[in-house]
C-alpha cells in the first residue's frame, strides 16, 4: 500500500486529509510537521509522496524557521530524496502563486486549501505516485 507523508501544522487540516487519504483513497497515511522527521522518514523512503503545507508556522531547522518550501528545496537538493514527489498544500491561493511556488521549491504539484472537491484532491496524489513495479 501507498504511504503519504503529511507535514501540516494544522489540526483540522491534518485530519480532514488523513481522512480523505484513507477513506476515498485507500492510503497510509504519516504525518509531521518537525524537519528533522521529515528528512529521516524521506531519506529512509518510508513514504511514497509527501504533502507539504507551505505555511509552517512551527518548523525550525538548524536553528532556523523554515517553511515548506524551505523544506522542499532541501529535499529535491538531496540526490536521496530528490525524486520522491511532493505536493505544496496552501490557502495562498491567489493568482500566480502557484506558478511561484512550484518554481521556487520544485515540488512536483500543488493544491489549494481548503480542499473541496475531495475526488480531485486523491486523483492529483495518484497521478504523482510512483508506479508499482513487479
Amino acid at each position: 500500500m501507498k504511504t503519504v507523508l503529511i507535514v501540516e501544522d494544522d489540526p483540522v487540516n491534518l485530519r480532514v486529509f488523513t481522512k480523505i487519504l484513507k477513506k476515498r483513497g485507500g492510503l497510509e497515511v504519516k504525518a509531521t510537521e518537525n524537519v528533522e522527521e521529515v528528512i529521516n522518514i524521506a531519506q529512509s523512503r518510508e513514504v511514497d509522496i509527501i504533502l507539504m503545507d507551505v505555511s509552517l508556522a512551527h518548523s525550525v531547522y538548524q536553528g532556523q524557521a523554515v517553511d515548506g518550501i524551505k523544506i522542499t528545496q532541501m529535499l529535491k537538493a538531496d540526490p536521496q530524496t530528490a525524486d520522491l514527489p511532493i505536493i505544496l498544500v496552501t490557502a495562498h491561493a491567489m493568482e500566480g502563486d502557484r506558478e511561484t511556488f512550484l518554481k521556487e521549491s520544485g515540488a512536483d504539484g500543488y493544491i489549494s486549501k481548503p480542499v473541496v472537491d475531495q475526488q480531485e484532491f486523491i486523483d492529483i496524489i495518484k497521478k504523482l505516485l510512483p508506479e508499482v513495479i513487479d
